[in-house]
């Protein structure tokens, strides 16, 4: 009889874990899916098609945020594809209240120019090129270095703003990132030295094996 019990609850446990996988996957594809939809209508709002910005769907977005940290996935390919939305999420929450604080303080913000009353206006004069470094990071394990990670986001993004250039997925430039320290590690390199900025008018995104100071930082 306590054989029989032991392996019920072996089996039990089993199921369990499995069902807490199945749980974690559907939580981060609807956590992915709103954050699609967040990033939709925040553009909607700044470019005047709806007049308040989307809090319904940034607090679901939220609230599967919470619940994900407080039980993080086990399995490594979820818990990559959450925090690589965690980090998404974070970036864009700063972007989008930026936004929000410059005009309800009537002044130019991040999405400046986006809004409908603008469309009959002629284009401003391109701006002189100036050449400039927005972001410097070392990193020799992305998935362990992740405000790194995120800052060098950030300034992609800024970059990209800057020459009129639309936003790319956080998981897509991280998977950029982790493949570019992946090929470097196999040639023994410790780290790798990214650099972001805007020259000649275009972004400027490079990688290069890290100096030994720099691996150190």
């Amino acid at each position: 009889m306590p054989a029989v019990e032991t392996a019920r609850a072996r089996y039990d446990r089993m199921i369990g874990v499995a069902g807490s996988r199945v749980g974690a996957a559907h939580d981060i594809d609807l956590l992915e899916a709103d954050l699609k939809r967040l990033e939709t209508e925040y553009q909607m709002f700044f470019g005047g098609r709806l007049p308040r910005p989307p809090w319904e769907t940034r607090s679901r977005v939220e609230a599967l945020v919470t619940r994900l940290d407080r039980t993080p996935p086990t399995n490594f390919g979820e818990r990559f594809r959450f925090t690589s939305l965690q980090s998404r999420f974070r970036a864009f929450i700063d972007l989008w209240d930026r936004g929000v604080r410059a005009r309800e303080e009537g002044r130019p913000g991040p999405f400046a120019g986006m809004g409908a009353d603008r469309a009959d206006e002629p284009p401003p004069a391109p701006a002189a090129a100036t050449d400039r470094l927005l972001a410097v990071a070392t990193l020799s394990d992305p998935m362990a270095e992740s405000d790194k990670l995120r800052s060098l986001f950030e300034g992609l993004t800024s970059a990209r703003h800057e020459v009129g250039q639309p936003d790319i997925p956080f998981e897509r430039f991280a998977a950029l990132v982790g493949k570019q320290v992946g090929t470097f590690r196999a040639k023994g390199c410790h780290g790798v030295a990214f650099r972001v900025g805007v020259k000649d008018g275009k972004v400027s995104f490079t990688a290069r094996p890290a100096s030994a100071r720099e691996s150190e930082e």
